[in-house]
Formats: structure tokens, C-alpha cells, sequence
């Protein structure tokens, strides 16, 4: 179990996090096999279950556990760990912080924070993750953590707290997040744009002004109810798959861009276009960033080499804007997302409103 534990942190290392030695101590303390008993399905979709060999590799492996499903779709799971140790540094986590968590998932994240001396509150609507993850927490002996069965939109029973951590991705904040953060409070939280979930560190009042910047790329599962209330500035949802593309641009460069840059230009082409989202591409597994035309099938695709591939009728228009968005973004210097200063909205529905992102200014280049 040491070699496995030890195993875990060369891994979360390995994906460039850089842990803290108090957080490197919560990793290494915290059993992440108490808070999956019943097994986890991987991303493939297959069964782990505790007696199979290949249990405790995977559960001490940085990756996602898929610990609910309805149907095909997730629902609930334990994150992958470098994302949580990105967010829980974002966080800057102090012994004594009140922490509220929005989406208990397993318990394990709110774990790592307590044992980091935080006395944190979790919240799931889901009434049976919540049961889980509190007995999870008492088998694991862990202290300071308060489940509550809520509704994350109103972060549960009232409550002041100096940070607030969302673990599931929403188009926006709720104001009721923001009106209970004690001065210099701030939430991390991962926050839709053009069909992905970057991590933004957002800082504001009810009354505004809100802001953010970015923390990380990301991509999680989708909250339900007025938290995914789409938006005037909402990107189009992902497309499945765009028929019958061409290539309309060949490759411009070589090697292909390292999937954190292309990351960094997706970002950028989510802040200066609304159409931006991501689609699959006949005979490849990943899903790439995309231009999507008002029908929703059809648009352009750009790849990590920079070849545009297109379909539809307005197929040369949307090429003419992928080649556009790809050549500003070369030209200021291929800024990082974390160059991003983002202006946050009231938006969504009037009776339960939620802040959203509506403009974007780069603070800096590389």
C-alpha cells in the first residue's frame, strides 16, 4: 500500500501539479479506496469491482472514478486527483477556513481539505451520494466534515464561509454562493464555455462586480436545474458528430500543438466566438474544437495541427472564421488561458438568476 500511495504522488506530479508539502501529506494520508467500496466503472465504461486484481492499481491511479451511472450518462464520481490538487491550491486552503463544497461526489475531495485543517461543509442533491459519502468519511475517520442532502443552487443550510469549491460543472454562480463568502472569500469553480468546464477563481458581490480568472482547462460532469440555465451567451451544446467533413485547410504546424497549447487556443476561440464548442470526428477517438453553424451539424473543426476540416453550406464561411480565430491567436503570442481576466453577468432565469461569463480581456502575453 506505501509503494501504491507513493506511486499515486509520482503520478499526479507526472501531469505537472505541483503539490504542496501539506497537500503531497493529505494525498498520501487520506484512503481513497474507503470512499469507492462498492467498485467504480473506468472511463471505458468497464466494472471494477474490490476483488478484481487491478482494484487498488486503478483507485491510487490519477484518474477519474465513475462511482453512479443513469444509464450511459455519469452522474457521480471521485475526480481525477491532479485536477483536485489544482483546485484545492487555487483554493489556498488555511487551517481553520470554513469551506463549503458544492457536489459531495464520493467525500474523498472534502476529505483531503479537512485534512488539510479545513472545516468544510458538502453539499449533493443526490440524497444517496450524500449517505455515501458521510458513512465513507466515518469509515475513513475523518473529522470536520458536515454532508448535507441540499440543493447546491442554495449551497444548503446558512452559513458563512471563506472559500466555496464547486465540483461540477455549471454555466454560472449562484448568488447565493456569493452572498455568503466572508470578505476576501472567493470561489473556485468550473464554469461552461464552448463545450468544456475550465476551472475560473471568481471574486465578487451579489450587486458586482464580478470577475475570475482561469485556473485550468477541464471537464466534468453537468449540473442540473437553474445552475445549467443556458444563457445569451451560452456556446452551442457539443455536436456528436459533424457528417461528411473535408479538409479545407491543410496542417500549418509541425509538430502539432501539445494538447495543454491547444487547450489554450481553444479557450481563446471560446472568447471570440460564440459558435465555438467541441465536436467528434469520424475515425477519431478524441472530440476537437469546433465552429458550429446555426443548425448545430455542421461548421468547422480545427485539429491540434491547425488543419481545418468543414461541412455544410456555409462550410468556406466557417473555415474563413477558423483560420481567422487560429492566425489572431499566433499573432498575440499564443496567450495562455491563465492570461484571461473574465467579466462576469447576472443572467439566466429572473427568479433564479446565476453570473455568468460575458466578457474576456487578456491581462498579459507570454
Amino acid at each position: 500500500m506505501e509503494d501504491a500511495r507513493r506511486h499515486y504522488l509520482d503520478q499526479i506530479r507526472y501531469d505537472g501539479v505541483p503539490l504542496s508539502p501539506a497537500l503531497a501529506r493529505a494525498f498520501a494520508a487520506v484512503p481513497r479506496e474507503v470512499f469507492v467500496p462498492d467498485g467504480f466503472h473506468r472511463r471505458d465504461g468497464r466494472r471494477v469491482l474490490p476483488a478484481d486484481p487491478d482494484y487498488l492499481p486503478t483507485v491510487y491511479s490519477n484518474d477519474v472514478l465513475v462511482t453512479k451511472m443513469s444509464g450511459d450518462l455519469p452522474v457521480s464520481s471521485s475526480s481525477q486527483p491532479s485536477l483536485m490538487a489544482v483546485m484545492i491550491e487555487a483554493l489556498e486552503v488555511r487551517p481553520g477556513h470554513r469551506v463549503l463544497e458544492i457536489g459531495a461526489g464520493t467525500g474523498y475531495n472534502a476529505a483531503l481539505m479537512a485534512t488539510l485543517g479545513a472545516e468544510v461543509t458538502t453539499v449533493d442533491v443526490q440524497e444517496d451520494v450524500a449517505d455515501r459519502a458521510r458513512s465513507a468519511l466515518a469509515r475513513a475517520g475523518i473529522n470536520g466534515v458536515r454532508v448535507e442532502n441540499a440543493d447546491g443552487y442554495t449551497g444548503g443550510s446558512q452559513g458563512r464561509y471563506d472559500r466555496i469549491v464547486v465540483t461540477v460543472g455549471v454555466a454560472g454562480l449562484s448568488p447565493h454562493w456569493l452572498d455568503r463568502l466572508e470578505p476576501g472569500g472567493f470561489v473556485v469553480a468550473p464554469v461552461e464555455h464552448a463545450g468544456t468546464h475550465p476551472v475560473l477563481a471568481v471574486r465578487g458581490s451579489v450587486p458586482g462586480p464580478v470577475t475570475a480568472s482561469v485556473v485550468c482547462p477541464a471537464g466534468f460532469m453537468t449540473a442540473a436545474g437553474p445552475l445549467s440555465a443556458r444563457h445569451d451567451g451560452s456556446h452551442p451544446p457539443p455536436a456528436a458528430a459533424l457528417g461528411e467533413l473535408t479538409e479545407a485547410a491543410a496542417a500549418r504546424w509541425a509538430p502539432a500543438l501539445e494538447a495543454l497549447a491547444y487547450r489554450d487556443l481553444w479557450y481563446a476561440a471560446g472568447a471570440w466566438h460564440n459558435r465555438a464548442t467541441h465536436a467528434s470526428v469520424p475515425g477519431r477517438e478524441q472530440s476537437y474544437l469546433a465552429l458550429l453553424d446555426d443548425s448545430g451539424t455542421a461548421g468547422a473543426v480545427i485539429l491540434p495541427d491547425g488543419a481545418v476540416l468543414a461541412s455544410g453550406a456555409s462550410a468556406e464561411r466557417y473555415t474563413a472564421v477558423a483560420t481567422a480565430l487560429m492566425d489572431r491567436w499566433w499573432a498575440l503570442g499564443r496567450p495562455p488561458m491563465r492570461a484571461w481576466r473574465v467579466g462576469l453577468a447576472r443572467a439566466g432565469d429572473p427568479g433564479a438568476p446565476i453570473w455568468v461569463p460575458r466578457n474576456w480581456e487578456l491581462t498579459r502575453r507570454p
